[in-house]
């Protein structure tokens, strides 16, 4: 079903404005021609919402491809082979996402908040007394378990360093602890 004369010639005339950047002619371009691409899409058989985001995607490439478009050949075989190519991606994308899609069983429900926990309040409180670069190589070493070595390499540090700060954490963590203490003891 080939489209009538004057419609070719007019996206062509707008696909070529568009390439020396007119902005005009290009929305009149997504006005003209985004009909006629959703309509392509949606006979495929893909669900309204796909087509819309397919739709988006279209634009997008038709966007960086625009310099490829040559004066002498029609704007719409052009228009469709993009529109073609990137509803296959978005095809495969989605067979992708849903071979790889688990099913997990709904969260069981909670019976009453429970009352936020006193000693990680305390906990957070110090930590907050740590400058960020030690902070992080405490969080590392002992909440999360990784050896020296390890949390070298995570902070592109060497071995010392991250002895280094964490000895210094470890002093101004008891620095803090000491004086939390003797605030109670007064």
């Amino acid at each position: 079903m080939a489209a009538p004369l004057r419609q070719q010639t007019d996206l062509r005339d707008l696909l070529l404005r568009y390439q020396q950047g007119d902005t005009a002619a290009a929305a009149e371009l997504v006005r003209a021609a985004s009909p006629m691409l959703l309509r392509f899409c949606l006979g495929q058989g893909d669900t309204r919402d796909e087509v819309e985001d397919v739709l988006q995607e279209i634009w997008l490439r038709i966007h960086r491809a625009r310099h490829t478009y040559r004066p002498e050949n029609p704007a719409e075989p052009w228009l469709y082979a993009i529109a073609r190519y990137t509803r296959l991606d978005a095809r495969r994308r989605r067979s992708r996402f849903r071979a790889r899609e688990v099913q997990v069983d709904p969260l069981p429900e909670v019976a009453a908040a429970s009352p936020p926990d006193t000693a990680s309040t305390s906990m957070a409180a110090l930590l907050a007394v740590l400058p960020p670069g030690q902070r992080e190589v405490l969080l590392l070493l002992k909440g999360c378990g990784m050896s020296l070595e390890e949390v070298a390499r995570a902070t592109c540090s060497t071995v010392g360093a991250v002895k280094q700060k964490a000895h210094r954490a470890y002093e101004r963590l008891r620095a803090a602890v000491g004086g939390v203490q003797r605030e109670a003891a007064e």
